[in-house]
């Protein structure tokens, strides 16, 4: 039978700084891939949109099964040696190096090939460069398990990956556009910018290896390692309700968040005609996420966390309704609607914020509805159903713009759009958001099943491995 150890009391405060810095170093290198990658595609490397488009299909797929294949190789690893280090940590070592490097190879290495060779050569240091991450990400996200017991220490270590994801998100942002300033859109200034930041990750990283432990470590028997298989993860849908609540709400989330993203601009330049208000909303947003993650920890000794993450969700998605309703009825300015904005979306972030703590929860109910503690398979599946929202909120946000008649053209001459289009705008912006925001909340009201009765079950299932280790 797998034996359970203890090795510290509670968290520290390095631990804490430890994991948040686990996204912030992930983060260095991610976000150039989110903001500045189609930049570096067309603008150095010159590749044709039809290619480019084909290729970001197969990208995205491997990016889509590669999550769930590394969280399945990690639990079956650890089934099978039992590495007395860990069942995450040991991946984090492995994968940091490895990291930066491949970061740095993705923005310089093509740079050096012309026409189909190039091609090839971009297509493979992608598909390194996703595996690299992916082997970082998981065993990151999965960490928050092995270290949280309560809807306390969940809240704080989820609480301290939003401020490194935030920070890791700035960084990037703020160095490779000074040096495109500098140097033009051009191979040196994206080779020095993301060595800069595959190097500051470096670091990062290491960080958070050394300043986390996993608290709670099975150590368990030979047999032990049969009993994990990679088809697991399909009966846990079947019986983890908590975690099919989860995907749901990965999936309603990421659209909600990316049709935001991938439209923001369009309110406020072709609705308001003042796009430049854009980047105040994003500094009340930041503002107000900070107060979010200092003030939601707290909240949570008194309130379970489940229940704060789902009465906010309800909230937000009634600031976005009202505002819909506002919007069809009268004409405000730009700076009500984005301080409107930066409230509903502060409320909606709690729930981003501090999902990887409901993630560690659903483990903890797999495990006792299983017998099997497998963080590592519901982690990435998790994030593969977030990939799926990302997927939907991307591609039909940019499809919704010709259903709804927008005119590029009238665009390009800095006029309003036509009234139809407003509105449809104003529809694919605020409406569609509300409505992606209250099936997130359904999720965790009808589908998410853990009681106060089931976390006591489940506290003595733990206690009673324990005792029996």
């Amino acid at each position: 039978m797998a034996k359970e150890k203890r090795q510290t009391s509670g968290l520290t405060k390095k631990h804490i700084i430890g994991y948040g810095l686990g996204d912030m170093g992930g983060c260095m290198t991610f976000a150039l891939m989110g903001s500045m990658v189609t930049r570096y595609y067309t603008n150095v490397l010159h590749v044709n949109t039809v290619i480019l488009a084909t290729l970001l299909l197969v990208w995205n797929i491997w990016d889509a099964v590669n999550d769930p294949m590394m969280g399945a190789l990690m639990d079956k690893m650890f089934a099978k040696h039992q590495d007395k280090r860990g069942k995450f940590r040991p991946w984090l070592l492995r994968s940091t190096p490895l990291l930066a490097i491949t970061s740095i190879v993705f923005w310089t290495v093509p740079t050096f090939f012309e026409g189909t060779t190039m091609l090839v050569v971009l297509f493979f240091c992608k598909i390194l460069y996703e595996g690299m991450y992916t082997m970082f990400n998981i065993p990151m996200g999965s960490l928050l398990s092995a270290m949280a017991d309560t809807d306390s220490e969940r809240a704080t270590l989820s609480s301290a990956r939003g401020f490194g994801s935030m920070i890791g998100n700035i960084i990037p942002m703020v160095i490779l556009p000074q040096l495109l300033q500098k140097f033009g859109d051009t191979s040196k200034a994206f080779g020095i910018g993301a060595a800069i930041c595959a190097l500051i990750g470096f670091v990062f990283c290491f960080l958070h290896y050394y300043w986390t432990e996993e608290r709670n470590i099975s150590v368990g028997t030979p047999e032990d390692a049969a009993k994990v298989k990679f088809t697991d993860i399909l009966n846990v849908f079947r019986v983890n309700r908590p975690f099919l609540a989860l995907c749901i709400h990965g999936i309603c989330i990421c659209t909600m968040q990316y049709v935001n993203s991938t439209l923001g601009t369009y309110m406020y330049a072709d609705v308001f005609g003042d796009v430049g208000a854009m980047s105040m909303q994003s500094m009340i947003s930041m503002v107000l996420g900070i107060v979010t993650m200092l003030v939601v920890p707290k909240i949570t000794r008194k309130f379970q966390l489940e229940k704060v993450i789902r009465f906010c969700l309800l909230v937000s998605a009634g600031l976005y309704f009202v505002l819909f309703a506002v919007l069809a009825a009268t004409t405000i300015s730009p700076w009500i609607y984005m301080v409107w904005v930066g409230i509903g979306m502060s409320f909606g972030s709690v729930s981003i914020y501090m999902q990887w703590g409901l993630v560690s929860e659903a483990t903890d109910y797999n495990e006792v509805v299983t017998g099997k503690r497998t963080e590592g398979s519901i982690y990435g599946t998790f994030n593969l159903t977030r990939r799926i929202g990302q997927t939907i909120g991307n591609s039909a946000a940019v499809l919704a713009l010709g259903w709804i008649g927008y005119d590029t053209a009238l665009a390009a001459t800095g006029a309003l759009q036509a009234s139809s289009v407003q509105l449809g705008l104003k529809v694919l912006c605020v409406l569609i958001p509300a409505i992606f925001l209250l099936g997130s909340w359904c999720a965790f009201r009808f589908v998410w099943n853990i009681t106060p009765e089931k976390r006591a079950e489940m506290k003595a299932f733990k206690e009673s491995k324990k005792q029996n280790g």
